[in-house]
């Protein structure tokens, strides 16, 4: 096994150690190596060029703020044993492994199944595996909070857990969106836990305000932008009508160009007919990344079908949709049936919101040892405003019109 790795990482300006050889294996792994070819925040570098980052290098930043989350807790008396230190790491360092092409965007198309199921199944074929045989057996209860220490679960997922701390600086790092950045260094510094339940100093109450404020502020100049919105929508278009296209026995390149390829490749890729009911499920799926969709949409170009090939040399050559917001939601311009031009505009629906009062809420924990939600314990944060869901609708359509 290996023994000790050192990885450069800007946005924490220095080295990330990764010392235990079970991590080690585990980030060789194919499967996790895979994240390399997946871009964080999917087709936003074509808003924000710098956006490039990678679900590889994001998990390897989790994996460093869950090392330095754990040694604040052992450090405060919290008892942690270095498998379930182990197993915490291990958990939020396969959190995302389960992501498709472009990570979100491409989510319910290519296969109809959540990213988190995908996850799931991955962490557990990998710990079947000779090499790493029951290595995973804490991480995965973890993930799953079948544990019996809560505050492992909610330091991998909850509303202030070691993904969004990471992704939020990352974003904002290779975004240039300050809005992003968060106190991270002191929030883990304040961490505790009480009652089995994860919670903040009460010296660290303004840190999560501004963390809760900034997530809300990145969702909607980076997550929500709506020309990424219009990016996305194009290509789950185009996915859709490739699969449309195989699926009336057409071939999706020109054979008049001598471009038919075979069919274990483009004509039809493994990416439009991946069957999660098959025994090489997991195989295929962890073969198709960005640079296959990519080079599937230079291929189709050249499609006989005048949709499909307008579609993709609008994607190639970053001709996206015109797109509107507005507070009301748009007229549907669908009739009954599909139409072609549904294919170049349609209407849609976001909404989001700071705080998830359904979700187990981000408790501060006072000297005299009062432990309250942070909507109690914040005089910026009401419950009012935490509560409040923003909506948005958007009708896409050419530019041209």
């Amino acid at each position: 096994m290996l023994k000790r790795k050192i990885i450069n990482d800007p946005v924490y300006d220095g080295f990330l150690s990764v010392e235990d050889p079970v991590i080690l294996s585990v980030i060789e792994h194919p499967f996790f190596q895979r994240q390399r070819r997946i871009k964080q925040l999917g087709l936003t570098y074509l808003v924000y060029p710098g956006a490039m980052h990678t679900r590889f290098s994001h998990m390897l930043g989790a994996l460093n703020l869950m090392g330095r989350a754990l040694e604040v807790l052992r450090q405060k008396g919290v008892e942690i044993t270095d498998e379930e230190c182990r197993g915490a790491k291990l958990a939020i360092l396969l959190h995302d492994i389960g992501h498709g092409p472009f990570s979100h965007t491409s989510e319910r198309v290519l296969v109809d199944v959540p990213h988190e199921e995908i996850t799931l199944l991955m962490m557990e074929h990998i710990n079947r595996e000779a090499e790493l045989r029951g290595a995973l057996d804490t991480a995965i209860a973890i993930f799953k909070n079948e544990y019996h220490k809560h505050f492992l679960h909610q330091l991998v997922s909850s509303q202030l857990d070691m993904d969004r701390l990471d992704y939020l600086g990352r974003d904002s790092f290779f975004t240039g969106v300050s809005e992003g950045i968060v106190g991270t260094d002191r929030i883990i510094s304040m961490l505790n836990v009480h009652d089995d339940e994860l919670v903040v100093d009460e010296k660290g109450i303004y840190s999560v305000e501004k963390f809760i404020i900034s997530r809300r502020l990145m969702y909607w100049q980076v997550y929500m932008h709506k020309t990424v919105i219009a990016a996305d929508q194009l290509l789950l278009n185009i996915l859709r009508r490739a699969k449309e296209v195989v699926s009336s026995g057409q071939c999706v390149v020109d054979s008049t160009r001598g471009q038919v390829l075979p069919t274990t490749h483009y004509s039809l890729p493994t990416f439009l007919s991946l069957d999660p009911s098959a025994p090489d499920f997991l195989e295929r799926f962890a073969e198709v990344d960005d640079d296959d969709i990519m080079v599937a949409l230079k291929h189709w170009q050249h499609s006989d079908d005048e949709i499909l090939s307008t579609l993709c040399r609008d994607m190639v050559n970053r001709r996206l949709p015109a797109i509107r917001f507005s507070n009301e939601p748009f007229e549907s311009e669908k009739g009954e049936g599909k139409s072609e031009t549904d294919y170049f505009s349609g209407t849609g629906k976001l909404a989001n919101r700071s705080y998830d009062f359904n979700d187990q809420e981000i408790k501060v924990l006072y000297k005299d040892g009062r432990c309250l939600p942070i909507s109690e314990a914040s005089d910026q944060l009401d419950r009012h405003f935490l509560e409040k869901q923003v909506t948005k609708y958007y009708h896409y359509y050419p530019k041209q019109l």
